[in-house]
């Protein structure tokens, strides 16, 4: 696909946000000429009637899926309806379509939280198990399952097992285009903020959800979107023959994780906040390791490895670029999933 794939129409949905707009950034510096996106105000993705005509109409060969409702433990709490049932219906459209109209490759965004909440090593791609899921992001795992799911059975009933349709797994992510609102967003882009407005306010302390010692797996959203665009590059047939035919879904992490404590201390010293860290143990930690096992990745993709693993201060830095890129403006525009009454 490498020099043939560049004139492939690429249908990318969720271009705006964290994952979507790095990829979208990654397939323009790979030289890919013919990249659709629709706004979210023009193409409501729960609609299969208007999905239908938008991709009869622009006929992509390739479909890249990292639209999906998201959020933290706040909103997965307080929201597991649209959680579970916008993320089935976003995902079932465009999997089906790109079924009916033979797309060529579909790329599939998952997260680590399909894996259970108890485990006691690394997370496989053959761990994943219904009964044993985090109770606060259950609906969220279980859609994503699901569309994981749907992409093998895929596979295995219409391209001899083949992994023409896979699925991406990544940790938590970080980088440009994140959303900031501190009750909806995801731990990282919370701490982000609390640590800028704590700094500008010059408060005496922040508080942060939990005890601290949960541990955590983080990349940078444009270092993981070009391993995507590596294994989309990748034949089917070396996938399969990694994989072994069993699973048509791949881990992308770092293999290194860090305790949510650790990622407060690095924040205030990049932030230069003076003031005290305190954790409130009231509230829930979630789980308490999440950890991808890479040695797949490694077997298909090495070359992908150098771009995720980072040095303690390499680590620091992406964190610090990201920082410095803050202010309220950028809140308000990005506060783009604050809101999840959202009609049915």
């Amino acid at each position: 696909m490498k020099s043939k794939g560049r004139i492939d129409k690429i249908a990318l949905f969720g271009h705006k946000g964290l994952i979507g707009s790095a990829i979208l950034k990654e397939l323009k510096k790979r030289n890919y000429k013919h990249i659709i996106t629709a706004e979210r105000k023009n193409l409501n993705l729960i609609k299969k009637e208007k999905v239908e005509l938008f991709i009869k109409k622009k006929k992509p060969k390739i479909i890249i899926i990292a639209a999906a409702r998201v959020g933290g433990i706040i909103a997965n709490s307080n929201y597991p309806f649209n959680f579970l049932y916008e993320n089935l219906e976003i995902q079932n459209n465009l999997i089906s379509l790109g079924v009916k109209y033979k797309c060529k490759k579909l790329i599939f965004l998952g997260s680590s939280c399909i894996y259970p909440k108890l485990w006691k090593r690394p997370f496989r791609e053959d761990d994943i198990a219904l009964s044993n899921l985090e109770k606060t992001n259950e609906p969220y795992a279980i859609a994503k399952i699901s569309g994981l799911k749907l992409c093998e059975a895929f596979n295995k009933q219409f391209n001899n097992g083949n992994p023409k349709f896979i699925t991406i797994i990544p940790p938590n992510l970080f980088g440009p285009n994140d959303n900031y609102n501190v009750k909806n967003s995801h731990v990282l882009a919370a701490l982000l903020r609390k640590f800028y407005e704590a700094k500008k306010k010059k408060s005496k302390y922040i508080k942060i959800w939990g005890t601290g010692k949960p541990k955590r797996e983080f990349l940078y959203s444009e270092d993981v979107a070009s391993v995507i665009l590596d294994l989309l590059e990748t034949s089917e047939k070396k996938i399969k023959k990694h994989s072994k035919g069993k699973f048509s879904h791949i881990n992308v992490g770092s293999g290194k994780d860090f305790t949510i404590m650790q990622i407060a201390k690095i924040i205030k010293k990049i932030s230069n906040f003076k003031g005290k860290i305190i954790f409130e143990k009231k509230y829930p930690d979630g789980v308490k390791r999440k950890l991808l096992d890479i040695s797949l990745l490694k077997k298909i993709s090495p070359k992908s490895i150098n771009k995720l693993t980072y040095s303690n201060k390499e680590f620091e830095n992406k964190i610090k670029k990201i920082f410095l890129s803050l202010n309220y403006k950028t809140f308000k525009k990005l506060e783009k999933n604050s809101s999840y009454n959202l009609s049915i």
